[in-house]
């Protein structure tokens, strides 16, 4: 399927694939296939299967489909971490992970790593060395901003990011939005240190009071799209001046108390593949408008 960025990027030298978060996805894998080829989807981004027979299965549908794979691994074993675990624990499980992820040949490694209650000096030193076992796979490892693990915070973001300048990271601005309850975009706000270190976008739209809004088109939460997608361009234009070929950005509006349902019913308020649709048509032509705004010498506006 030919896709409207590649005829626009060649021309800037930078491209968009985009991926579908597998969480909250629970169809079967042909209409999966077939939902993510309708909006033009590179690939996947999941996590690692834990078993050998559950990790070939998924080499071999994304094989057959001709997808890329992005490689969702937790240091703490889940989304919230084992709160008894040491750093050393976190280690142990992150040889096991690196080494499954490996077999699949992901394009990059996405990690929640760590736990939010480690002292500053323990999360630097264990950041530290899990960027290099990562390294030694011979696997890029993106750091994920994420509510629970190390880098819950943009401000303690920020303090690691002066001692590991090394590190890359995959923005989810939508948890610090929460961590912060507003909006980063006070003038005192700058994150030009992190935005020049990531790696991978995940695009949901978080607001004050939660890490995912009820549709992301919805009039009374547009401030938060704006911001969040400014924030986005923002990186781009970051990755576009260190000359990066490829970006990567998966819609990631998901399940698990994320989907608004309503009261006593339980009924979402929408549908999940609707949400994340929405979202990939949206960014396609906001990064082919940022493409043709860098054509004519221009940056970030106020448009986004």
């Amino acid at each position: 399927m030919s896709d409207i960025n590649d005829v626009v990027a060649t021309r800037c030298n930078m491209r968009l694939k985009t991926f579908r978060t597998m969480w909250g996805v629970y169809s079967p894998w042909e209409q999966t296939l077939s939902e993510l080829k309708s909006v033009g989807c590179s690939g996947i981004e999941a996590r690692v299967p834990l078993t050998l027979e559950e990790q070939q299965a998924l080499a071999s549908r994304l094989q057959l489909a001709g997808l890329d794979y992005i490689a969702i691994i937790f240091s703490g074993g889940d989304v919230i971490p084992v709160q008894k675990e040491t750093p050393e624990q976190h280690l142990e499980r992150l040889k096991e992970r690196f080494a499954s992820a490996k077999r699949l040949e992901p394009l990059f490694v996405n990690l929640l790593a760590g736990n939010d209650r480690w002292p500053l000096a323990q999360q630097i030193d264990f950041l530290g060395k899990a960027h290099e076992l990562a390294a030694s796979f011979e696997l890029t490892c993106s750091f994920e901003t994420h509510r629970a693990t190390s880098l819950y915070s943009p401000w303690l973001t920020l303090e690691i990011i002066q001692q590991l300048p090394q590190l890359q990271f995959t923005a989810d601005i939508s948890h610090w939005i929460v961590v912060s309850e507003r909006l980063l975009n006070d003038t005192y706000d700058d994150f030009t240190a992190f935005i020049d270190r990531v790696h991978h976008i995940q695009a949901r739209v978080g607001y004050d009071q939660g890490p995912q809004v009820p549709h992301p088109a919805a009039p009374e939460y547009q401030a938060a799209l704006k911001f969040q997608q400014n924030f986005w361009q923002k990186i781009w234009q970051s990755q576009y001046l260190r000359g990066y070929q490829q970006t990567t950005l998966t819609p990631e509006f998901g399940a698990d108390g994320y989907l608004h349902h309503l009261p006593f019913t339980n009924v979402p308020v929408a549908d999940l593949w609707s949400l994340n649709e929405w979202m990939f048509h949206q960014e396609q032509q906001h990064f082919n408008d940022f493409l043709s705004l860098n054509e004519k010498g221009g940056r970030v506006n106020d448009e986004y």
